[in-house]
């Protein structure tokens, strides 16, 4: 038995897939939405995964978070009323109360375990979750945006990949929602998935987004667990420029978002340029 290995693999694709050597299990259940499983792996600590996929680790999480979180924070000039979509384990909401400007930030999450036993089992990245000027709802997203109209500054979708509860949060018509419940000059910012594997998605929701919003940026990061590393987010706004970007940080002691960072995100390779190419 001493020589036996344990090892968790996600299948990203139907040919691609992901493994990781792991010592055991934490966590398992499942909720009324899906699979949720925390386990602990050699590489990347400790691990959330939901319906077998890879949400976030103990190592790489700080990379997705910052990068959803900053670039579209520091786009607005002065981003007060906030709203996470998703993003139940809590480290984008971290992100955004980095924000000396930020007076309330809504988490509007489904799935009530995600945020209860991420503050259990991952307690750095929920750490934000506990702050007065956070207000949490357990509420589908997509109708928690469209019941509030004109609201917010900036509005994060942190979701999970398009598929089960998530399939509507891809969708033009929850752009043109989030559209109505943005300020007059607020914008938003997606997790898009990879360049590499989800290319007609990319196209679709580039398009569907540009149809809906006067402005419309790809960017990119790199996510060491998600499919191929790559990752793509989709920013709309109605009036603010994501570049030139900031001159300097509004926050101190990130390790992935600088204002270098931030306007080289916007520097795509030509094969993903001809994917947003219309």
């Amino acid at each position: 038995m001493a020589n036996i290995e344990l090892w968790f693999t996600e299948r990203q694709t139907d040919n691609l897939t992901i493994g990781l050597r792991v010592t055991g299990t934490v966590h398992s259940e499942q909720t009324r939405y899906q699979g949720l499983d925390v386990v602990e792996t050699v590489e990347y600590g400790r691990m959330l995964v939901l319906d077998g996929c890879i949400m976030t680790t103990d190592m790489d999480e700080f990379v997705y978070h910052e990068m959803l979180a900053h670039v579209a924070m520091h786009t607005h000039p002065n981003p007060q009323h906030v709203l996470v979509v998703g993003g139940g384990d809590g480290g984008v909401i971290r992100e955004v109360l980095k924000h000396p400007s930020v007076e309330r930030a809504v988490l509007a999450e489904i799935d009530e375990r995600v945020i209860e036993v991420s503050k259990r089992y991952f307690p750095n990245i929920a750490s934000g979750l506990a702050d007065p000027r956070v207000d949490i709802q357990v509420v589908d997203g997509i109708r928690y945006v469209e019941e509030h109209p004109g609201e917010f500054d900036v509005i994060l979708v942190d979701s999970t990949d398009p598929v089960g509860p998530a399939v509507g949060l891809f969708s033009r018509a929850f752009y043109q929602s989030v559209f109505r419940a943005l300020r007059d000059d607020g914008l938003f910012a997606a997790q898009t998935e990879s360049p590499f594997v989800n290319q007609d998605l990319i196209r679709r929701v580039f398009a569907d987004v540009r149809a809906v919003f006067p402005q419309v940026y790809l960017y990119l990061a790199y996510v060491p667990t998600y499919p191929t590393g790559m990752w793509s987010f989709t920013l709309g706004s109605k009036r603010h420029q994501p570049l030139p970007g900031p001159q300097a940080a509004r926050t101190a002691g990130l390790r992935y978002y600088s204002p270098e960072v931030h306007r080289a995100a916007f520097v795509l390779p030509p094969f993903v340029q001809e994917l947003i190419r219309g």
